[in-house]
């Protein structure tokens, strides 16, 4: 078997991971991992340095861009009224707060709401969409520049379960996934404009993945990954042509991670793919590992190592060259959030509202401290200047040293 060229890789992740702001889901690499230094010992809880209320429902995830914490939430009696909030980073207080009404439905299930899918952000606009598939672009004032309700074109995307898919920024391209069990598609829209640059017919199933940017840093406009239950498809994120695909199932919950030009899926296990940038058309199977299942929580990795949590709550590192299994370590609770990684440690939040900090060794992991928020958490932590940032429907923290 080929071995995967990781110094490469390495240094790529380290290159993407790098920088003040977290601009999307998992980062502004996507890839749930930050070179920063953060406060891991939770031996006595979390060192919390503010909290901030919040109004209604939200399990999207913080983002951070240019010294402001933005979340998103939904109120009212049908969750149709939405918000888009922005926090100081370093003293938590309320900057500015915008509000809109849903155009599209409002209808999901009670374990989520319609503030679901995590904003992001190009660092000069910020894009906030929502299960009732309504697209928000404001300035980092708070200003509205173009507004787009998905429904109003294509009535019938919905499921009864609720959207949940976040956007991913690509170059000038906001690359949003609308895709359920009737009209299922996922849209390429002018960062600038709001207009549509493409629109691709997508598998007629339930979907709550997240798209993926194909990148190792050497390129402006990458591919960007699309995964359903069909598997993944690579596409022109300019275009929305297919570059490459990947047919044989993948999650519809976890999502996968990129590491230089190798993308491990969740598919039969986890699978790994050489991308062949070189060489389009199908991808390389790597390797796959069937004992690996992923449950809802993303796939992360870092330093050779692959990073993921089960429906049972067993958090499992894998070599990234082969996919072998090197060590195990059992939580408590059940995981919906993805894991981050900054400083040698793992960060998780339990659906039962624990926090976990957990040290990264090469034999063996090992919980070093916790946190009980004493609410239930759904979201994917944020990490941005030294500091971790966590919310629930009630509350966003940051936790820091003083």
């Amino acid at each position: 078997m080929q071995r995967l060229s990781l110094g490469t890789c390495a240094l790529a992740v380290l290159f993407l991971g790098t920088g003040a702001d977290w601009r999307q889901f998992r980062g502004s690499a996507s890839n749930g991992r930050a070179e920063a230094d953060v406060p891991a010992d939770w031996s006595q809880g979390a060192p919390i340095a503010w909290a901030a209320e919040l109004e209604g429902r939200g399990l999207a995830s913080p983002i951070i861009v240019g010294g402001q914490v933005i979340v998103t939430c939904s109120s009212g009696p049908a969750q149709q009224r939405l918000h888009v909030l922005s926090f100081d980073a370093a003293s938590g207080e309320k900057q500015w707060e915008r509000q809109f009404w849903a155009t599209g439905r409002t209808a999901c299930h009670p374990t989520t709401c319609v503030a679901a899918p995590t904003p992001a952000s190009d660092g000069k606009r910020l894009f906030a969409s929502y299960s009732s598939n309504d697209v928000v672009c404001l300035d980092l004032d708070g200003n509205l520049l173009w507004y787009r309700g998905l429904t109003h074109d294509y009535p019938n995307a919905s499921n009864s379960l609720g959207m949940a898919s976040s956007p991913t920024v690509v170059g000038s391209t906001l690359v949003v996934m609308v895709e359920s069990d009737a009209d299922s598609f996922t849209s390429g829209l002018d960062v600038e404009t709001g207009e549509t640059r493409w629109r691709l017919e997508r598998p007629r199933k339930a979907n709550w993945t997240t798209p993926v940017a194909l990148t190792d840093g050497s390129e402006e406009k990458p591919p960007i990954l699309l995964q359903s239950s069909a598997g993944v498809s690579a596409v022109d994120s300019e275009t929305g042509e297919e570059v490459w695909a990947y047919l044989d199932g993948a999650s519809t919950t976890s999502s996968p991670v990129v590491v230089g030009e190798t993308v491990f899926v969740p598919s039969n296990g986890v699978t790994a793919l050489r991308t062949g940038r070189s060489t389009p058309g199908v991808p390389e199977i790597v390797w796959n590992a069937g004992g690996l299942q992923p449950g809802m929580a993303s796939l992360t990795a870092s330093d050779g190592r692959l990073y993921l949590v089960n429906r049972s709550g067993v958090l499992t590192c894998a070599d990234l060259q082969d996919g072998s299994r090197l060590w195990q370590l059992r939580l408590k609770g059940n995981f919906s959030g993805s894991p981050v990684i900054a400083g040698g440690h793992l960060f998780i939040l339990s659906q039962q509202g624990v926090g976990y900090s957990v040290e990264l060794g090469d034999e063996k992991g090992e919980i070093v401290g916790s946190h009980d928020f004493g609410e239930k958490f759904l979201s994917t932590p944020a990490i941005a200047e030294g500091a971790i940032y966590v919310r629930s429907d009630g509350h966003l923290w940051k936790i820091a040293q003083p």
